[in-house]
């Protein structure tokens, strides 16, 4: 039998995990999807923020993904014809910029064309409200209810017109009308900008910049910055005003065959550039950072060429900010979050709070509390100086002015915590992919009806299901499996005291998930 091309095909739903939506260009990121999500993004913004923000603009930008600005110049002609005014970006820029630019501009808020850390094939669409971060939960529900309604709304038009036979001289399907590249007469004119300028003023402003580049200057310190062939490129430079070691500036959406995610596994370049440099100098000190896709998110190296993730990071930055700069408020971490976390919220008498896994849960708790700094596992690293939005290039200063004010390393000043606080565990995180989502909701169905209650040889003394599965176990190790919201990927995050430890235990976990 022929199907009826007049009749609606079925689509996968559109789905917001941890931080928006995500799909793989042309099968699931389109453009004619892209039509509807803005749109319908931006009327639920209207709902929920219309009162506080002061004007119906939507802020639209982009990273250097393939197609992403032809993807946000669609998102913005549908959000024109939608009603709404938009500001359209002139070029690509962190994620963070355009959630600073929404705030700061009093807008409803801005509509982000990113898939953020994801490989290659994928492209994907992050909101942001108008208080300057990710929005809730509650929010992207109901743009997900949005997009139901009009999606059954529309295959009972289509359904319709196949059995009157519509199609035949009657008016097209909106979806033949509203492809990219059609004729369509724009609301308004389309204007745009450029936020970098701005938003680099706006970071100088947050540390002692004459420090950090006199540091810079006389060669006590000297900075490279792996940018992963995205959005960060030129940033760290442009803010402090001088030359900075950028690696995988240029613009690969192929991101050499990898991804643009802060993994070691990914940094071969900035490895071995670190180690080059300082087999060369005999004295000062040498540090990396690395931006993912979208400079939301943030890991480092030492001078020594070791990977310092955000488990190590935060614990240094509580302490800068605590110690070094006299700041206060509540520590937030989610459950993926290391231990000396806690133990170093604990030394400097600082109130702490735990989240599920996704930085919109931290953003919502900054909006409520008075906030020192927010962080997660995955690099995402934000601060009560700033909008409730990670930010790798703030996180990149504050991290840069920790080194010069105490004249350490990474390492050293990481030592110097563990030494303080008696905690020495180590930490590290495997993605396990998973051969289709049917598999991970097998492993789902096990975690809830049969979990486990002995772990690589340790009884498991606790289970905490606030986001995944954690298993606390009885030699104070802890290892969580979680799902990806995006991907048919296994995540396991393991801290023990030993690095053979963690790999028992992840090896473990990687058995039981192919048995």
């Amino acid at each position: 039998m022929v199907r009826d091309s007049s009749l609606p095909v079925e689509e996968k739903p559109i789905k917001f995990g941890t931080d928006g939506w995500r799909g793989v260009i042309a099968a699931d990121f389109t453009y004619e999807r892209v039509e509807k999500v803005a749109p319908a993004a931006a009327r639920v913004l209207a709902e929920v923020y219309g009162e506080a923000a002061q004007s119906q603009t939507i802020i639209v930008g982009y990273d250097r993904r393939f197609m992403a600005e032809e993807f946000a110049r669609t998102a913005a002609e549908a959000l024109l014809e939608a009603g709404f005014e938009v500001l359209l970006s002139q070029t690509y820029a962190p994620t963070p910029a355009f959630s600073w630019a929404a705030n700061d501009r009093k807008a409803l808020g801005a509509i982000v064309i990113t898939a953020s850390h994801n490989p290659a094939p994928y492209l994907g669409l992050k909101v942001k409200g108008s208080f300057g971060g990710s929005v809730p939960p509650e929010v992207t529900k109901k743009i997900e209810a949005r997009l139901r309604e009009a999606s059954e709304e529309g295959s009972q038009a289509l359904s319709g017109q196949a059995l009157t036979g519509g199609g035949h001289g009657g008016t097209a399907p909106t979806r033949y009308m509203t492809g990219h590249g059609s004729q369509k007469r724009a609301a308004g004119a389309l204007q745009t900008f450029n936020v970098w300028p701005s938003y680099c003023a706006m970071l100088a402003n947050k540390v002692d910049l004459d420090s950090i580049r006199e540091a810079i200057r006389s060669e006590e310190v000297t900075v490279f910055a792996d940018v992963m062939h995205g959005a960060g490129s030129g940033g760290l430079g442009e803010i402090l005003g001088l030359p900075v070691r950028e690696i995988n500036g240029d613009r690969d959406p192929l991101f050499d065959g990898g991804a643009p995610e802060p993994l070691p596994r990914y940094l071969s370049k900035l490895f071995r550039s670190l180690r080059t440099y300082q087999r060369q100098k005999s004295s000062g000190i040498s540090v990396g950072f690395v931006f993912d896709g979208d400079a939301d998110r943030i890991a480092a190296v030492d001078s020594q060429g070791n990977f310092l993730s955000s488990q190590i990071l935060i614990p240094i930055l509580i302490e800068h900010l605590s110690q070094t700069r006299g700041l206060t408020g509540e520590i937030v971490k989610t459950v993926s979050g290391s231990d000396l976390i806690p133990a170093i919220a604990a030394l400097y008498n600082l109130p702490l709070f735990e989240t599920p896994i996704g930085y919109k849960y931290i953003a919502d708790r900054m909006l409520e509390q008075q906030v020192l700094i927010g962080g997660e596992e995955s690099g995402g690293i934000g601060y009560g100086t700033h909008v409730p939005e990670r930010d790798a290039l703030l996180s990149a200063l504050y991290v840069l002015e920790a080194i010069v004010k105490s004249g350490r390393d990474l390492s050293q000043l990481y030592a110097r915590l563990q030494e303080k606080t008696g905690y020495t565990f180590v930490y590290d995180r495997i993605d396990l992919p998973l051969s289709s989502m049917e598999v991970r909701e097998r492993l789902l169905s096990r975690l809830q009806n049969s979990p486990p209650t002995e772990i690589a040889g340790q009884e498991v003394v606790d289970c905490l299901t606030v986001d995944g599965y954690k298993f606390r176990l009885g030699d104070r190790s802890w290892l969580l499996i979680r799902f990806s919201g995006t991907e048919p990927v296994l995540r396991l995050y393991c801290e023990a005291p030993t690095f053979e430890r963690v790999r028992t235990i992840l090896a473990w976990a990687k058995n039981w998930a192919n048995s």
